[in-house]
């Protein structure tokens, strides 16, 4: 009996050792390693909760599916098209530097900048010494003309009655011919300057020269610089000119496309003209010109495009967007803009259904928008049924759910 109570008591000594060992083995546990298997512990808990909280799905009552409109996923074209931002400028190609033809003082402006001018409508007058110059002389010849004519008359008189030899008469018939000669060469000088016949006969008529010189314009267009003043001197292709024109019934149109975008563009490709001073306007062109180098500074290259402007509606200086069609156009499945949802990390979102009631999200990569659609590039495809009004309702909803 004794040895019994011996064992007994043992055992039970074992057994309080085997707690103590276990309880301090626990607490001499590194906190990092029991705190890791303590959160390991809880996450495994909560997994339903998680799994709960990130379901993508949403089923709507009968009153919450008035707020949503379903529709399938069509398929739509969608433009392979190329954007920058430029700003118009006049058709240099169409512009004419007018200068004096002669050396002179301005007299008087007859056009201002800005002003539309019509081919030979007077842009200024000058006072030219070389007009007044070749006038001087067509009044002279004018007159010698006269003198000689009315002497050959007397000496064929003369000539009849033997009065005067044959010699006379041959002199006197070259010094005609000769001041015939020098009129004509006279009346051509003078023609030089812009005057009409009607003004060489009223000059040789009324025997006084007029030094005022009348500058046109020698097209149709607009004013796009005037150098000019009353009173200043100016000489034949001395710069600056004193009146620029321009033809505007073309513009041009000035971009910087972005260095990577350079090679879909091609001499000749028609392009689309947006620009805010006129709103759903679009003006029709082509590219004209494409730069010979890239800008280092900022990595762009100039693309220049001739713009109709039959209306005369373009200002110098105007922001304007070019869109140009790099590539025939692609079909492509295609929701309504209210169907898209842009989520807090910056992907995007559409709501689809199977059943009209249960809408799941689905995460999609878009391309891009075309008259009130965004072109889908992943995530969808045609005939699927989407929320296209109200996908922000069903977001919001969802959130409501998952709090």
């Amino acid at each position: 009996m004794a040895l019994d109570i011996t064992s007994s008591r043992a055992k039970a000594a074992v057994m309080v050792t085997l707690v103590v060992i276990a309880a301090v083995t626990y607490w001499a546990w590194p906190s990092g390693v029991r705190s890791k298997a303590e959160t390991g512990a809880t996450a495994r808990a909560d997994a339903p909760r998680a799994a709960a909280h990130n379901q993508a799905s949403v089923d709507l009552s009968d009153s919450q599916l008035a707020s949503v409109k379903v529709a399938p996923v069509e398929e739509r074209e969608f433009p392979v098209e190329k954007q920058a931002v430029g700003s118009i400028d006049f058709n240099e190609d169409m512009e004419t530097q007018v200068f004096a033809p002669y050396q002179g003082k301005i007299i008087a402006l007859f056009a201002a900048i800005g002003d539309d001018v019509k081919k030979g409508q007077t842009l200024f007058t000058l006072d030219s010494p070389d007009l007044l110059q070749a006038e001087s002389t067509l009044i002279a010849a004018a007159g010698v003309l006269e003198l000689t004519t009315r002497n050959l008359a007397r000496l064929r008189e003369l000539y009849k009655t033997l009065a005067v030899s044959q010699r006379d008469l041959d002199q006197g018939t070259s010094d005609q011919q000769t001041a015939e000669g020098n009129l004509r060469a006279a009346r051509d000088a003078v023609r030089i300057f812009g005057k009409t016949d009607a003004d060489i006969e009223r000059i040789i008529a009324n025997r006084s020269a007029d030094p005022t010189l009348v500058v046109p314009s020698p097209i149709t267009g607009r004013i796009t610089a005037r150098n000019a003043a009353p009173g200043l001197f100016v000489q034949p292709g001395s710069p600056p000119p004193p009146f620029v024109v321009a033809d505007i019934n073309t513009m041009w149109m000035l971009a910087n496309v972005a260095e990577n975008d350079s090679p879909a563009f091609r001499v000749g490709q028609e392009v689309k003209v947006r620009l805010g001073a006129f709103p759903g306007r679009v003006f029709d062109g082509k590219i004209t010109t494409i730069g010979a180098s890239v800008d280092p500074n900022t990595r762009r290259v100039l693309v220049r495009s001739e713009i109709k402007d039959p209306q005369h509606e373009l200002r110098s200086g105007m922001f304007a967007n070019f869109v140009i069609e790099v590539a025939p156009p692609v079909r492509s499945p295609a929701i309504p803009a209210d169907g898209v949802v842009r989520e807090g990390d910056g992907t995007m979102t559409v709501w689809v259904t199977a059943d009209r009631r249960r809408f799941t999200k689905r995460t999609v990569k878009i391309g891009e928008p075309r008259d009130g659609y965004w072109q889908i590039l992943e995530g969808v495809q045609v005939g699927e049924l989407v929320a296209t009004e109200g996908a922000l309702f069903l977001s919001n909803t969802l959130a409501t759910v998952s709090e």
